[in-house]
């Protein structure tokens, strides 16, 4: 079809089942490439990469990457003329219903659909103003695609001469309204469906592939301008299938239920609404990340802001990471650009493994290139490390929340935001584990533990949490580890002597400090109100005996004062190279052995 041509016949003749059929055609194609790009990677490029360490292999990994990038352009692309031609058939569909059903209803009316859309209505006998049986004649109107403005059968300019021979007005033929919103509504069909015609042709149009054999910048960000206008076309009846609002487990069941042909219509069209989406398996939402990606790169690039700019950064380094290889693999189960950015990375496939930790990172934390470098790395450095206690252990960073910066670590307001959040993540992994009964630890460090002990506060707890690890915490709002929904001694404490966010005064003391005159005031009120030394600014020392947690070995890390060292000893504890007793130590919870630790005293 082309817009501006389609006749009424044409529309009621069209058989949308043909777009769907050519639909599967490039599906196929689509699957293929997809299926050649693995076997490219795995069996292929990986394999290599392994065995061989000349210049000539690493000359032909290089070009067979190329061939990976390609094959993954032709399974992008074809997948979106797949699914522009799902949404085409489906959004036809509406249109070419209420014409044949207003063709219906002008054959049960006795009434004429001419070839130009026209109905015609035959006379009728009627009453005149008098009373006087009169024979009101036929005619044929026209039909309009917007509402009429007059009422219908009036005649010319709307004028009602008299009928002749008589001195009543002209009787209106009954038929003339029937007719009239018939052919409306005919008209209003074709209408709708020449512009759907027109929006698709000018989709698919574009939908075509730049001249040469490497895929560049600028073929990546063709694939992200071609998803982002078949999005806009068609993908406003995916939306409204997506069950947004339903528990993780429910989302589970929907996905597994729908149609395989479906699942990729999200997957090329709308990964943004897959991606992020607590009870999608972790492979999926990896794909539909990975997908999604150069468009929020090219979304972000568009803005010309500083914090648009770290973010991009940032953006551009994890892509940079997810096109190489990976030891334990990489999964991208979630990325975004809402507040100060969002990113959720696994490394090992938390599906696969038995054993899971979910790690919130706290003050300062923001998708930029420290996050990439060094928080992403905690979690690397995690799963290497639980992964030797048991092979099945997969390690997350869980960036799904404001961290707050300087101004706001005194309150509890992003935790409060974020906890919620969490426990829809962490039942999202419960929802989709192949094992019968996971192993599973909440990780919180800094801020990022009170978040953790927020999201223990909430009812019933963090969905199947079986241990909690506090780093450098500043407290977690509760003031015994029992109120973290396990029981104590699955509740795990590292604080570095030389970490002074463990050492921070509470609330009270920091106020009564300050009146009694700063910093020296502030000690002095934690001799005066805190006798047993236990308390931090957001509850009870997680070190402490009266917080009754088990507080396990942990490097003292540089002194701020004498090693010059600030809050190094804040940032070290997953980093074997800095501290390798806590990095063995939390391996070891969440490969599940914390049988294993090394114990040290409370404060």
């Amino acid at each position: 079809m082309t817009a501006g041509t389609l006749t009424w016949q044409q529309l009621r003749d069209l058989r949308l089942a043909e777009f769907e059929e050519a639909g599967d055609s490039w599906h196929q194609v689509s699957g293929r490439s997809d299926s050649d790009r693995v076997r490219v990677d795995r069996a292929m490029a990986a394999r290599l990469h392994e065995t061989q360490r000349s210049e000539s292999a690493g000359a032909a990994v290089g070009r067979l990457r190329r061939l990976s990038r390609n094959f993954q352009y032709i399974h992008s692309e074809c997948g979106l003329v797949r699914s522009a031609l799902n949404g085409l058939a489906a959004d036809l569909a509406e249109p070419q219903t209420r014409l044949k059903q207003a063709l219906a209803d002008a054959g049960t009316l006795n009434f004429t659909v001419h070839e130009d859309g026209s109905v015609g209505y035959p006379a009728a006998e009627v009453a005149d103003l008098t009373g006087a049986k009169r024979q009101a004649p036929g005619s044929t109107v026209h039909g309009s695609a917007r509402l009429p403005l007059e009422p219908p059968g009036l005649g010319t300019g709307g004028q009602s001469p008299l009928y002749p021979g008589s001195s009543g007005f002209k009787p209106l033929n009954p038929n003339a309204a029937k007719a009239q919103d018939v052919a409306d509504r005919i008209a209003r069909a074709v209408r709708s469906a020449h512009d759907i015609d027109a929006r698709y042709t000018k989709t698919l149009n574009g939908l075509k592939a730049e001249q040469g054999l490497d895929v560049t910048e600028a073929t990546l960000k063709d694939v992200a301008h071609d998803t982002a206008d078949v999005r806009a076309t068609a993908g406003g009846h995916l939306a409204d299938g997506v069950p947004f609002d339903k528990s993780p487990a429910e989302r589970k069941a929907w996905w597994d239920g729908l149609p395989e042909e479906q699942r990729r219509e999200y997957l090329d069209v709308a990964p943004d609404m897959i991606g992020g989406l607590d009870g999608i398996p972790a492979a999926v939402r990896d794909e539909a990340n990975r997908t999604y990606l150069p468009v929020l790169i090219d979304e972000v690039s568009r803005r010309h802001d500083g914090e648009s700019e770290t973010q991009l950064d940032a953006l551009r380094m994890i892509r940079d990471k997810l096109g190489k290889p990976s030891d334990p693999p990489m999964f991208l189960l979630g990325i975004g650009d809402e507040g100060n950015g969002r990113a959720i990375v696994a490394y090992g496939n938390p599906d696969t493994s038995k054993n899971v930790s979910a790690y919130v990172p706290g003050l300062g934390t923001k998708l930029d290139g420290e996050f990439v470098k060094d928080t992403m790395k905690r979690a690397q450095d995690t799963a290497i490390g639980a992964r030797r206690v048991d092979p099945s252990s997969a390690a997350i960073v869980w960036l799904g929340y404001d961290a707050p910066n300087f101004a706001q670590v005194g309150s509890t307001a992003n935790a409060e935001k974020g906890a919620p959040a969490y426990n829809r993540f962490m039942e999202g992994l419960l929802a989709t584990n192949e094992s019968k009964d996971p192993h599973v630890t909440a990780i919180g460090h800094s801020y990022g533990s009170l978040t953790v002990g927020t999201a223990a506060r909430q009812s019933g707890g963090i969905p199947g949490v079986d241990d909690v690890v506090l780093l450098g915490s500043p407290g977690v709002g509760v003031d015994k580890a029992q109120d973290l929904g396990v029981s104590k001694d699955h509740v795990y404490v590292g604080a570095a002597d030389n970490d002074p966010v463990t050492h921070l005064p509470s609330k009270g003391e920091a106020a009564a400090g300050l009146l009694m005159g700063g910093p020296t005031g502030v000690l002095i009120a934690r001799d005066l109100l805190d006798w047993g030394d236990d308390d931090v600014y957001f509850g009870k020392d997680p070190a402490s005996e009266a917080f009754g947690a088990r507080r396990f070995k942990v490097a003292d890390g540089p002194g701020m004062v004498t090693d010059l060292g600030g809050f190094d000893a804040h940032s070290q504890y997953f980093t074997p190279e800095l501290d390798p007793e806590s990095a063995k130590n939390i391996a070891r919870i969440v490969g599940g052995q914390p049988g294993k630790i090394t114990t040290e005293e409370y404060r």
